[in-house]
């Protein structure tokens, strides 16, 4: 008798939790980890070599704090946790360029605009970036009646895109504290 071993496809380069569950590749369950981040904690700095799954993970909190449940069917936080919505904000700088002050401010205003547009809450167009992120909490926070889960993902790469350039990499690197420390008071 023959038996065929049907192997599932490896998620090489696939980041969105979405993705690997719904398209049947290899998932590792990682929801104890993010069950136990999630009720023992408040913020967390999470710190990985490059490709070791920290775009995957935050993808998997934003599905959990989103509240899609039927997602984590099969998953060890699938009957742990309640799957209350969260209103989340995402800023991933993996997909942008940051060669100058000026790209860096525009893919971060993209960036805002998009969770302005997704919380369907908006800020002043002439608040600063930092004023903007902050009005984008309070107003889903206020919305929403929830706390707002703040996911940030590659906040290193504007820095490192201009490791040379260390006047660039000291106002973007500003810029991003001003909106971190806000974030912490809110």
């Amino acid at each position: 008798m023959l038996y065929y071993l049907i192997m599932k496809k490896l998620p090489i380069g696939i980041s969105t939790l979405r993705d690997i569950i719904d398209d049947g590749y290899v998932y590792i369950d990682k929801t104890q980890h993010a069950y136990k981040l999630i009720t023992e904690g408040k913020y967390y700095f999470l710190s990985r070599p490059r490709r070791f799954g920290k775009s995957l993970f935050l993808d998997t909190l934003k599905e959990i704090f989103q509240g899609n449940k039927e997602l984590f069917k099969g998953l060890y936080i699938y009957d742990k946790y309640d799957f209350d919505r969260h209103p989340v904000i995402r800023i991933s700088f993996n997909d942008g360029g940051f060669k100058s002050k000026k790209d860096f401010n525009q893919y971060l205003y993209q960036v805002l605009d998009k969770n302005q547009r997704d919380l369907g809450v908006e800020c002043p167009k002439d608040f600063t970036m930092s004023g903007c992120f902050k009005r984008l909490i309070e107003e889903a926070c206020n919305k929403y009646g929830k706390q707002v889960v703040i996911l940030i993902d590659e906040y290193d790469k504007p820095i490192l895109d201009n490791i040379e350039d260390t006047e660039n990499v000291k106002g973007d690197r500003q810029t991003m504290l001003d909106m971190l420390v806000l974030s912490a008071k809110i």
